[in-house]
């Protein structure tokens, strides 16, 4: 399975986010390069994190854990095991059962040295309009403080691929990193959202200032 999914990632998922697509990525060096480490992006598409995957070197491929809802992705068979065995997902509960916290086995990657990404919007959203975080990402990082917090904001994959859309439509997209937070920053969601929409402002085009949800 370690042989499946780094072919996938090197045949398929690559080439289609350096090639297909056609990135254009600002500020690729603030991207974690050990574990534990979480990067938090916006959420439009299930490019995303084909993308994001993509832009670390396939040697980190291993530790990189996109964390995703279990009774998505998990509810079909077959899908089950490609979102488990070749994406390589951490599956997490939406909602709390019999006592279960939802976040745990996010900590237990962290504290087995992987890098996790995450999409505090929770799910897909509107095509280039930036939704409100849940608070999810706030309370692991100030569970992990000592972890990085690596913002990132992702534009265009909402139009190449829209949600419940199957045809893929090559789309010029743009990738933004940003400085690392940490999670005993005081008001750390209302950071992170706030480095979110500075990252979306660096887009040289009108529809930077669409993405901001209304208030």
């Amino acid at each position: 399975m370690r042989l499946v999914r780094f072919a996938f990632w090197l045949l398929v998922a690559r080439p289609i986010a350096l090639v297909v697509l056609g990135l254009n990525v600002r500020h690729r060096r603030w991207l974690p390069k050990e574990g534990p480490a979480i990067v938090a992006a916006n959420h439009n598409s299930h490019l995303d994190t084909l993308v994001l995957v993509s832009l670390f070197p396939v040697a980190l491929l291993p530790r990189l854990r996109p964390v995703a809802a279990a009774d998505y992705f998990l509810r079909n068979r077959l899908v089950a095991w490609f979102a488990l065995n070749v994406i390589g997902i951490l599956p997490i509960a939406r909602e709390t059962h019999g006592g279960r916290d939802p976040l745990k086995p996010c900590e237990e990657a962290l504290d087995r040295g992987e890098i996790l990404i995450l999409f505090p919007e929770g799910s897909r959203g509107e095509p280039e309009v930036l939704g409100r975080f849940k608070r999810g990402v706030a309370v692991l990082a100030a569970r992990r403080p000592e972890v990085p917090v690596t913002p990132v904001f992702l534009h265009g994959l909402g139009k190449a691929l829209p949600k419940d859309d199957p045809i893929l439509v090559p789309f010029f997209c743009d990738v933004f990193v940003g400085e690392a937070m940490r999670g005993d920053e005081t008001d750390f969601l209302a950071g992170l959202e706030a480095r979110m929409r500075a990252l979306a402002s660096e887009l040289p085009r009108p529809e930077a200032h669409e993405t901001a949800a209304s208030r």
